[in-house]
């Protein structure tokens, strides 16, 4: 990992620091837009070409059927349903919480006004299959869907094989999934957004992917017979702030369990102390030796830097600007730090608390803004899978004490019929 010195760069050297490593957004484009045009126009014929082409799917029948789910809960290890179990029960028990309530008010006398929450009413479910499954990500994109109250969920993600792994499939049953289709990348999505006679379109698509993923995600959610997506979510991150009395092995396998996700995701290590990031680094090379996905992580490294800084404050200011996906407070006083975090999408403060906790089970949501985008996007919540509405409702009296000021506003807009519903009304 790269080393620079917070007082020794320039502002536009910092700056620099806080771009994420280059995607070219153009050539992305120019090779997804495509196979999103075909699906628009051709449907499951053309999503079925494109699966066999980038998928290896071999068939015609893509969904996944009672027989298969039945299947993965025979022969799933009994251990790996307990924790799908387990972590289920959390991430539910987190977000059952988020559920917001509306209210009413009386904004001037006779004038009631009312805002009320609605599921909405399809959506679609990313789940990537690639390198890696994440069984993981159904937990965290069904279970706020069905706690939402979404009339219609359903899920996409690869087939190795002509198979989807049971783990993954044995989550979406916890979540009470069973639209589920066997079909990965840019195809999916394009699938989802304009579907087909037989599957019919959602209206928002949420989920993870690849650099394809996102740019087809981000396409139809500017086409106007596309649909709303969750968010532009790109590659995996992770900043960690370690003080001087950090442990070092903690702070690798932090970095680590980032760097694993793929060659294009970046980690970055902010810390006071110089002699901590030595004996950091020291430790990232040791454990990186250790691991199976070692050559992605090798190449997410490459991407990656540390950053040593003359305090924590500094480290703080730093973070703001680079708003990470996740954010480690690696120091000894971590709850102390909290009000000063204004950009991140989920924050993991002390040692014992490893951003992978967030992944599986502490409860928390792990479907999360990349790429900077936590200065603008929170979070997948159970809010993201509704809408709001705004009600009014006026009494005879109320509709007069507001008169004046309407249709004075409508004669300063020239709308003379916006004046006239009310004047008709008071005659």
């Amino acid at each position: 990992m790269k080393k620079y010195f917070f007082n020794k760069l320039k502002k536009e050297e910092l700056e620099s620091l806080t771009k994420r490593p280059a995607i070219d957004i153009e050539r992305v484009f120019g090779i997804v837009k495509p196979v999103l045009d075909d699906i628009k126009t051709t449907g499951l014929k053309a999503a079925l070409k494109y699966a066999e082409k980038f998928d290896g799917f071999d068939g015609d029948n893509i969904r996944v059927g009672d027989e298969e789910y039945l299947e993965a809960e025979r022969n799933l290890d009994p251990k790996v349903k307990t924790a799908l179990e387990s972590a289920a029960k959390n991430i539910k028990t987190f977000h059952l919480k988020q559920k917001p309530s509306g209210y009413e008010i009386e904004t001037a006398p006779g004038v009631k006004c009312s805002r009320e929450y609605r599921a909405i009413e399809s959506v679609g479910l990313y789940v990537p299959g690639g390198s890696a499954v994440l069984p993981s990500t159904m937990l965290m994109l069904g279970i706020p869907a069905k706690i939402a109250g979404c009339g219609r969920v359903i899920v996409c993600s690869p087939a190795k094989n002509g198979k989807i792994n049971y783990p993954l499939l044995y989550a979406a049953k916890l979540c009470g999934v069973n639209e589920f289709y066997k079909i990965g990348g840019a195809q999916a999505v394009g699938l989802m957004a304009y579907g087909d006679t037989s599957i019919p379109r959602v209206n928002k698509i949420f989920g993870p992917g690849n650099q394809y993923v996102t740019a087809a995600k981000l396409l139809v959610s500017i086409d106007a017979g596309g649909c709303a997506i969750d968010m532009p979510a790109g590659p995996s991150e992770v900043l960690v702030i370690a003080d001087k009395n950090a442990n070092a092995s903690f702070v690798a396998s932090d970095l680590l369990s980032q760097a694993e996700h793929g060659a294009d995701s970046q980690v970055v290590l902010v810390t006071e102390s110089e002699n901590s990031a030595k004996n950091i680094s020291a430790e990232v090379e040791k454990q990186l030796e250790l691991l199976p996905r070692k050559e992605y992580a090798a190449k997410a490294l490459g991407n990656s830097f540390i950053l040593i800084t003359e305090n924590i404050n500094q480290a703080i200011e730093f973070s703001n600007k680079y708003a990470p996906e996740h954010l480690i407070i690696n120091v000894e006083y971590p709850d102390k730090l909290k009000s000063k975090i204004i950009n991140a999408g989920s924050v993991f403060l002390g040692q014992y608390s490893p951003e992978s906790a967030g992944d599986y089970a502490s409860g928390t949501n792990h479907s999360l803004p990349t790429y900077g985008y936590a200065k603008t996007f929170g979070g997948v919540t159970v809010e993201s899978f509704m809408k709001t509405m705004t009600f009014q409702n006026l009494s005879k009296e109320g509709l007069k004490n507001i008169s004046d000021t309407v249709q004075r506003l409508a004669e300063v807009e020239e709308l003379e019929a916006h004046k006239n519903a009310i004047s008709i009304r008071l005659k």
